[in-house]
């Protein structure tokens, strides 16, 4: 079983106060809102927005739990970042393709009772506004039947826009909130899942859905 280290959870705290003080040094603050709704234990499948590389910072500071992450590949072979990507226990996706490797890992620490995130638009969104949703979510609820939770994200484009690797001042609030867990089962179909995923995003990000 992949569980978090013991040192991971005790350096946690520290971990997160150094980043909270390092975006704050960006001009970055960071808040989050209604994290009292992420179940406390218990499998979890977490998706959010992706609007930026600091997003994943944003997402477990904001969680009341660690998670597991699913990190785009490439990120692994950079030496700081890729370090602590494997002290995180994230684990590597290719983002061009179908990667079915990638989801048997989801599924297999869903299994476990491992809360994970995922960013279901598979990208960067290169101008903040939601793309489309792929559907290598639903394969895990399908799966697993795992309770889901919303989290749409809000300024971390101004502390590292896209492409951008290095962070710049940003002088925004980045904000998580935080939507109401569900659970689905194999009987609500692919579309009912994305559908709610693309509102809920919409709805916790602040974004209208475009005009046909």
């Amino acid at each position: 079983m992949n569980h978090h280290s013991p040192l991971i959870k005790i350096a946690y705290p520290f971990i997160r106060a150094w980043f909270w003080l390092l975006f704050l040094f960006f001009c970055a603050p960071m808040r989050r809102r209604a994290h009292a709704n992420v179940p406390k234990a218990g499998p979890l499948l977490i998706l959010a927005n992706h609007i930026s590389n600091t997003d994943p910072v944003l997402v477990q500071y904001s969680c009341p739990r660690l998670i597991h992450f699913m990190a785009r590949r490439d990120l692994f072979n950079w030496t700081f970042i890729g370090s602590l990507l494997r002290h995180w226990r994230a684990f590597p996706v290719t983002q061009s393709a179908a990667d079915t490797e990638a989801i048997r890992r989801a599924i297999d620490l869903i299994g476990e009772g491992h809360a994970v995130c995922i960013f279901p638009e598979g990208q960067l969104s290169p101008d903040g506004n939601l793309i489309d949703i792929l559907p290598g979510a639903h394969l895990i609820v399908r799966r697993t039947e795992v309770t889901c939770i919303c989290v749409g994200l809000k300024g971390t484009n101004h502390l590292m826009p896209h492409p951008r690797v290095t962070p710049k001042f940003a002088f925004t609030w980045l904000t998580a909130t935080w939507g109401a867990p569900r659970k689905f089962t194999k009987a609500d179909s692919r579309e009912e899942f994305l559908s709610w995923v693309e509102a809920e995003l919409r709805t916790l990000s602040n974004q209208q859905k475009p005009l046909p």
